[in-house]
């Protein structure tokens, strides 16, 4: 398997196993929502969580159709630039109200801030371990 890792906000390969690769893919899907300045970044890790669907959540809101689609389409981008990887799963496209791609073993969730708090997934998998970022400038 390749290996990639972030050192000094870019990524490369690794030679040594620094992080597993469900933490880099994590990361990547963070910077393509940081570029599109998406909102309330937070990162659920489930891998210690008995029966759940992947190993981490990565969810976000924009404030509109248009920044929803753009952050969606900025994670695909940066991902197949880094590792190669299309998604093997994406919906909500037709609407933009909830944008999932998955990845398998990272799933990224992009709302428009109302559905994401009516749906609220952080409380859902309150018991994640949970990490906030913002975008950078």
């Amino acid at each position: 398997m390749i290996t990639f890792a972030l050192e000094n906000n870019n990524f490369y390969m690794a030679k040594t196993k620094q992080k597993n690769e469900s933490e880099i893919l994590s990361d990547i899907i963070i910077k393509g929502i940081q570029e599109k300045k998406g909102k309330e970044i937070i990162s659920l890790n489930l891998s210690e969580i008995q029966n759940a669907v992947c190993n981490y959540f990565v969810i976000c809101h924009g404030d509109s159709k248009i920044q929803v689609e753009a952050i969606a389409d900025s994670i695909e981008e940066k991902v197949r630039k880094v590792t190669g990887v299309k998604p093997w799963h994406k919906e909500g496209f037709e609407n933009a109200e909830w944008i999932l791609i998955d990845y398998v073993d990272v799933v990224a969730h992009i709302f428009r801030e109302d559905t994401r708090m009516f749906y609220n997934l952080e409380n859902l998998w309150a018991d994640a371990k949970k990490k906030r970022f913002e975008y950078e400038e």
